[in-house]
């Protein structure tokens, strides 16, 4: 039988192909949105800049041409243009303010929204409150009096942390910091990724990637954490079971992905798996229901644990766990886009 009635139908598109182009048009589609809203933010902050100092406004038009057209193109050695675009580099060229703290190895693109809102940082001698003040490669930045410069040498560091050890970067009270511990592991400014308080113990993970940082801290990623709770009793079947259907706290509800007796013969001993990253959940679940935490150890944060690190002392992530880091739950967040 002659297969020419069908043969309309052999160049037709699978199904998952479509639905790919579909994703692809409207991912497109919002990029272009956003972009286009950031331009219509940036016009109206250079408007206002421009009244207040029309020759500096002026010099940074200037700039900002420059900074583009060097983006755009570059040129081989007849000095004749490629068309080829230097977009990807690491950056150089036109970035937020914002992302370009994370790149100087500062903290994350959400923690200096609230340093520069604070009028913390300066950009060419003036204070710049908007995270998304667009840098330059001739701008200077400062940041606690000191100069600014993109980080190109990103570091990893696994810690197991110990009590009585804060994660901050500093500390007025002249408290023990976590950087203590690792000042022999890299020269370079890192910072943890999230928190553990004083008196909780186990994986923290320190790094100059603002991008990373970024992904790890932000709650669609639904990056997991599993901790050892010790408790000052036995915890009951009845609050067992509470726990797993949901407690609601002062903040709102809160779920567990996992609990059970991390110890048979002794069920003060608890393992915990959950994702939120809302501050100090563990121990508030266990006091909402009458209980004092006594040790709080955190025994795996994003697949990785404290194996064969000590308490106090820290390692290197190895190139493995650092590409899986980077595409964690990459389609997840994907799927709810």
């Amino acid at each position: 039988m002659s297969q020419s009635p069908f043969q309309k139908f052999t160049n037709k598109k699978k199904n998952s192909a479509v639905k790919e182009g579909f994703r692809q048009e409207k991912k497109k589609a919002k990029k272009e949105r956003a972009a286009y809203f950031d331009k219509v933010k940036e016009e109206k902050y250079q408007a206002r800049m421009a009244a207040k100092n029309p020759a500096l406004a002026a010099k940074r038009n200037d700039e900002k041409a420059k900074a583009v057209t060097k983006e755009k193109i570059s040129t081989n050695k007849d000095g004749k243009p490629t068309g080829k675009s230097t977009k990807g580099n690491p950056p150089t060229g036109i970035m937020p303010l914002n992302k370009y703290l994370a790149h100087c190895g500062v903290c994350s693109r959400r923690d200096a929204v609230t340093i520069i809102a604070e009028g913390n940082v300066k950009v060419n001698g003036a204070v710049a409150k908007e995270p998304g003040y667009k840098v330059l490669d001739t701008d200077e930045v400062i940041y606690n009096g000191k100069k600014l410069f993109v980080t190109k040498n990103l570091q990893y560091i696994l810690l197991n942390k110990p009590k009585d050890y804060i994660t901050t970067t500093d500390d007025p009270q002249g408290r023990k910091t976590v950087l203590q511990l690792i000042k022999s592991a890299t020269e370079e400014r890192v910072y943890p990724i999230g928190r553990l308080d004083r008196n909780t113990s186990g994986v923290l993970l320190l790094t100059n990637d603002g991008d990373l940082t970024q992904k790890l801290s932000h709650p669609s990623f639904e990056i997991k954490k599993v901790y050892e709770v010790k408790l000052d009793k036995l915890l009951t079947k009845n609050d067992f079971e509470k726990i797993l259907t949901g407690l609601v706290l002062e903040d709102g509800p809160v779920l567990v992905d996992s609990l059970a007796y991390a110890d048979s013969k002794d069920k003060s001993i608890i393992g915990i798996e959950i994702h939120s990253g809302r501050n100090r959940i563990v121990r508030r679940i266990f006091e909402h229901l009458g209980y004092d935490v006594k040790g709080l150890d955190r025994v795996m944060y994003a697949g990785l644990t404290k194996k064969n690190v000590e308490r106090g002392k820290w390692r290197y992530l190895s190139e493995k766990e650092i590409r899986l880091l980077k595409y964690m739950n990459a389609s997840k967040v994907k799927e709810k886009k």
